[in-house]
């Protein structure tokens, strides 16, 4: 009997390369919290889009023993988003007041080929296809309609166009798109906080409830020392005018984050904000970073030489990726663990798939999506603040290129198609190894 991945061999092999993997990229975190990866583990077995979602490290292992013919010594060492799927998009409110649809949630950014990113989206639609029951050829289509519309906008750039920016709003958006942005206008800051707090006789705190926990005294004073090291980082051009403004009312552990964050130990604080009117208050995200998965696969000291922890790496690579970021994104430090400090908005929505059923209803979106992928990949370059990348990513993807768009496009288009079947696969072996208890210290059952 060949090892092949079709044959019994073949599977138990795949099974313990999909278990290994996991357990390299989430041992110290499943050690420290095996419920919160419990909980996590579950909603990656709901289905293979949530197993896709929830394993991106398993996706750049795989990447590395794939032949990259588009990855030269420019496009191999980029700004990459790192866990780029269908679901990672959404608005959110700029440094310049204004509210954009973008790529969101930065956590596993880092440097990479630019390559990954759009194999890893067109992968993830291609899973999300199958899901939708969509047919091979239309999967295909919308494939290549995401990546035409990738290529498109960067050779904008490369003629001319600003990338910095660049954005996409309500006035060149449409279908979905413009719908997720107009549903972003409707929610208010006051809405948000009365969900999050109630006001007292002492002013506004957080209310109690599921996922909430109240600090002892020592703890409390932990993590104002590194709310303080945190307003060092924020850039002098995107402080506030007030000091009062960043004053603390209420602070409060954390728990209950999505797929991605599980056991990952986060704090809330409620401050001032723009005057003292209650409605007007701001909550603040502390949460850890972790050590992103493309770390494990690429190597390049210069990066790791850069950032002092993955808090800094983090934002450094939302700083870059995102150009006009959060103004109050920054980075701290908690017993000299890194983590990532940021504003919750009422103003962030992401964009939903539940309605897009229909190729027709979806092209637009793949259309936009390719867009908003175009531009961090553009922006994050010898333009921006820092020195990792030294070269114009634009002129580099265009030139890695040029004269093979179609055959870049084909052979990314039948890669999606062939990963997607791998995933399902994959999810299945998943499955088997988390139900018979052989990931890490989380088991099946409490």
């Amino acid at each position: 009997m060949t090892n092949s991945p079709g044959s019994a061999a073949g599977e138990d092999e795949r099974r313990q390369h999909v278990v290994d993997t996991l357990e390299a990229a989430f041992a110290d975190l499943m050690a420290a919290s095996p419920d919160a990866f419990r909980v996590k583990f579950r909603k990656m077995a709901d289905s293979p889009f949530a197993f896709y979602r929830g394993s991106a490290c398993l996706f750049h292992r795989d990447m590395v023993d794939l032949d990259e013919p588009w990855a030269d010594e420019r496009t191999s060492r980029m700004w990459i988003h790192g866990d780029l799927h269908p679901e990672n998009f959404g608005t959110y409110v700029n440094s310049h007041g204004e509210l954009v649809f973008d790529v969101n949630d930065y956590d596993e950014a880092y440097v990479g080929p630019f390559t990954w990113d759009l194999r890893r989206f067109v992968a993830g639609l291609a899973v999300m296809g199958w899901r939708k029951a969509l047919p091979e050829q239309a999967v295909r289509d919308l494939a290549a309609t995401y990546l035409r519309s990738y290529l498109e906008l960067v050779q904008e750039f490369v003629d001319g166009a600003d990338d910095t920016e660049f954005a996409l709003r309500l006035g060149n958006t449409d279908g979905a798109v413009h719908a997720t942005i107009q549903l972003a206008r409707r929610n208010s800051r006051a809405a948000m906080l009365d969900a999050m707090s109630e006001v007292t006789d002492e002013g506004r705190v957080f209310t109690d409830g599921v996922g909430v926990r109240r600090l002892d005294e020592a703890e409390r004073e932990q993590v104002l020392e590194a709310y303080g090291r945190y307003l060092e980082t924020i850039p002098e051009a995107k402080r506030a005018e007030h000091e009062t403004f960043y004053e603390v009312k209420d602070v409060v552990g954390r728990s209950g984050f999505g797929i991605g964050s599980a056991g990952l130990p986060a704090y809330s604080l409620l401050i001032e904000g723009y005057n003292e009117a209650h409605e007007n208050d701001v909550v603040l995200s502390m949460k850890q970073a972790n050590r992103p998965a493309l770390a494990d696969v690429v190597d390049l000291s210069r990066a790791r030489e850069l950032f002092a922890h993955e808090g800094e790496r983090t934002v450094v690579s939302q700083r870059a990726l995102q150009v006009h970021a959060d103004p109050l994104l920054g980075y701290t430090t908690v017993d000299g663990v890194g983590y990532v400090v940021d504003e919750v908005s009422p103003y962030e929505i992401d964009l939903s798939w539940d309605d897009l059923h229909e190729p027709v209803d979806i092209e637009p979106v793949v259309v936009a999506l390719g867009r908003a992928t175009a531009k961090i990949h553009c922006v994050s370059d010898a333009d921006s603040d820092h020195t990792v990348v030294d070269f114009h990513t634009e002129a580099a993807i265009a030139e890695a290129v040029a004269g093979h768009e179609e055959e870049f496009v084909e052979q990314l288009v039948d890669f999606a198609i062939d990963y997607a079947d791998r995933v399902r696969a994959d999810h299945a072996l998943f499955v088997s190894a988390f139900r018979e208890g052989r990931i890490g210290a989380v088991d099946a059952v409490r």
